[in-house]
């Protein structure tokens, strides 16, 4: 079955040398982007290092052969090191690799039963909430390495209220030489992002703070100091059947449960971004049976939980990667360093890890996004956002998105039922329609989808489906129909818009209505559209069409 072929199959038909040398540089260079964070996540994790580097190796180089997009990169992520930390502290490796190989199961399964559309029923508000308390949690819990700060007392707390409480009792421990490490670090990772954007700041960071730790004999904390028994060389089997009770795997159904999800939704979250950027299109069903083995593979060897990384997937696409082979290649570079320079990961000093979790907590916060929705979404739409925001940094993710869907279903029936009005029924076809589209002449090179019921984050995935053709001049979205929309829908029509824009289209909106106009207003979309394209009737939307086929007003 066509949805469930790998995407690396599908590409092997038309490939050519030339792209065979693009996605070589590409998997490079995506490979020395992902060492540094690969390492540092898996310290995020509360495990050592080299479990990070087999995920990526091993995950990475299996999600690409197997998945169902063509530039998706995949590997350990800043979303699951607060949940594989927790579970780490209360049961061990041991539990982490149960857990992981037993969501690694449900991702196959759900997979075969094709439940990679269901990512469309997970409103933006929820996803956009949980991934900035995510990454308020991992910034918190880096404090620690980033100020040299010791534990006098042993406390290993987990919730971020414990953290902070800790690191509060012991500030008296600050480490002022480890605090200038770690600045050093932040400078050069921003300073790179300005002027050296062709070589990965964390490298570069990486490679300066362990050199002058090492000539001025810095006493600041280092991975060798830390991880005393690191090991080198290639991913070891690290899993056995006595793992596998019935004790042990009923207790970490929930965490098993918590990671299929996230690993799920985050790696479809990716490959729906990558499509936009390549204009391609992924196998949702592949992805997740992809997914679903590389988890079960970077538990049995020695790995922890993976999924896309989107920062990751946009470097390889940014440097030329079109297809699966760059993704592979990037998990062989780093099997190469592993194998032949994994000693001189011992000199990389922690507040430089801490420095660049800081940078990837900044970057995947969308603090950008999440300010928008609060000024612009509807006041339902902000509320799940806060309120998932709040409890995935309180407690932690299962409640935050549990409470989310709930009450996201409990204020989308209120919002049904304030918009929805009875009336008399009457037939309607487009011979007593007198506004059928069906009655009208369309422009040359213009296409009309009119859109009918509200717009909500269970149908908004619809509105992606709209593609512009090749010779398309002028797109109309005609919502006559559209009694209300939400923040999901809303980000989906700024996709459909920056689409249109890249292939110098004119978006065209007919007939939008109360609710839907107030809330493009507050978006700042009527302003991205232009108001001369908000037609107010479909002949309208028609003329406006007419007038930039035929070139005779600005477009």
């Amino acid at each position: 079955m066509k949805e469930f072929k790998p995407k690396f199959f599908s590409v092997l038909k038309d490939y050519s040398a030339s792209q065979l040398v693009k996605d070589i540089v590409a998997g490079i260079i995506v490979a020395i982007i992902a060492l540094p964070l690969s390492i540092a996540l898996a310290i995020a994790s509360g495990v050592g290092p080299e479990a990070g580097i087999y995920t990526a190796i091993v995950a990475g180089f299996i999600v690409s052969f197997l998945g169902g997009s063509r530039v998706q990169i995949a590997g350990p992520t800043a979303a699951f090191a607060t949940i594989v930390a927790g579970i780490v502290l209360k049961d061990g490796m041991q539990g982490l690799v149960v857990a992981t190989i037993m969501a690694g199961i449900i991702l196959i399964i759900m997979g075969i039963f094709k439940f990679g559309s269901l990512l469309k029923y997970i409103p933006d508000p929820i996803t956009t909430g949980f991934t900035a308390g995510i990454a308020v949690t991992l910034l918190i819990g880096q404090i620690k390495d980033f100020t040299g700060i010791s534990y006098q007392h042993g406390e290993k707390p987990i919730e971020t209220a414990e953290k902070i409480k800790a690191l509060i009792e012991n500030a008296v421990t600050v480490n002022w030489q480890a605090i200038g490490i770690g600045a050093l670090a932040l400078v050069i990772l921003i300073l790179s992002q300005m002027f050296l954007k062709k070589i990965p700041g964390s490298f570069i960071a990486v490679i300066v703070t362990a050199a002058v730790v090492e000539i001025f004999h810095l006493d600041v904390n280092t991975i060798g100091r830390q991880f005393e028994n690191i090991q080198a060389g290639l991913p070891h089997l690290s899993v056995n059947a006595s793992m596998f009770s019935f004790e042990i795997i009923s207790s970490q159904i929930t965490n098993a449960v918590t990671i299929a999800f996230l690993a799920g939704v985050e790696s479809l979250l990716s490959a729906v971004v990558a499509d936009s950027m390549i204009g391609s299109k992924h196998r949702p069903n592949a992805e997740l049976v992809a997914q679903g083995v590389g988890n079960i593979a970077s538990a049995c060897l020695g790995g922890i939980p993976a999924t896309g990384a989107i920062a990751r997937t946009a470097a390889n696409i940014k440097n030329g990667g079109r297809t699966p082979i760059a993704g592979m290649v990037h998990s062989v570079t780093i099997l190469l360093v592993v194998v032949f320079l994994m000693p001189f990961a011992k000199l990389i000093p922690m507040p430089c890890i801490a420095a660049i979790l800081f940078q990837v907590a900044y970057n995947m916060s969308g603090w950008r996004r999440f300010v928008k929705q609060v000024k612009s979404a509807p006041k339902s739409d902000i509320i799940v956002l806060l309120l998932t925001f709040a409890l995935t940094v309180i407690f932690d993710l299962v409640v935050a998105i549990e409470v989310g869907v709930l009450l996201s279903a409990v204020l989308f029936m209120k919002r049904m039922s304030d918009v929805t009005q009875i009336a008399g029924w009457k037939d309607v076809d487009p011979e007593n329609d007198p506004d059928s589209i069906d009655l009208r002449v369309l422009p040359e090179h213009t296409i009309v989808y009119e859109i009918n019921g509200p717009m909500f984050f269970a149908t908004a995935g619809k509105i992606l489906q709209i593609s512009p053709k090749e010779d398309t001049k002028a797109l109309i979205l005609r919502m006559r129909s559209v009694s209300t929309i939400d923040a999901t829908a809303m980000r989906n029509l700024e996709i459909l818009f920056d689409e249109c824009s890249n292939r110098g289209v004119k978006l065209i909106m007919s007939h939008v209505n109360e609710q839907p106009m107030k809330v493009i207003r507050k978006a700042g979309f009527y302003d991205n559209v232009g108001s001369e394209n908000f037609c107010a009737h479909i002949d309208d939307a028609l003329s406006r069409a007419q007038e930039i086929v035929s070139g005779k007003t600005a477009v």
